[in-house]
């Protein structure tokens, strides 16, 4: 998977296949609007900080991540916005709730004292999502 480098072709999938998630976006953009938090641009995507500690959550093209976040966790929400543009309608089923699940996964074990001895790009959709993110952003860069 490449990148969706063409903003308008970004959008246009976003509104049309990646429709479910970003409605649930809109709705989270929103609550957060409400609740004065001030959106913010990242690469074609709009994201809000809010929290410490935590990582970040991505729904179309609008993502939360953590106050202080870093560049690679900002790439990486945006590169599951790429992968919403790509797998649409299964986004929730192929990336969202298996994501979700070993999210919390994980930080049950890191609860437990238990770490995971595996990098969390080791899973498929997490690692394609930072690659889809970090090729945006070098492209991006070159522009």
């Amino acid at each position: 998977m490449k990148p969706v480098v063409n903003k308008a072709l970004f959008y246009f999938l976003s509104f049309t296949w990646g429709l479910p998630m970003n409605i649930a976006g809109l709705f989270i953009a929103a609550a957060m609007l409400i609740t004065f938090h001030k959106p913010r641009r990242w690469g074609p995507c709009i994201y809000f900080e809010t929290g410490k500690n935590w990582g970040g959550a991505s729904w179309g093209m609008f993502f939360l991540v953590n106050k202080d976040s870093s560049e690679r966790l900002r790439n990486h929400e945006m590169g599951h916005s790429f992968q919403n543009c790509y797998l649409g309608f299964f986004m929730p089923f192929i990336v969202g709730f298996p994501s979700v699940t070993r999210y919390w996964a994980r930080r049950i074990w890191e609860l437990a004292k238990r770490p995971s001895s595996k990098d969390y790009d080791a899973i498929w959709f997490e690692g394609s999502a930072t690659r889809l993110g970090y090729q945006y952003w070098e492209k991006a860069k070159m522009l």
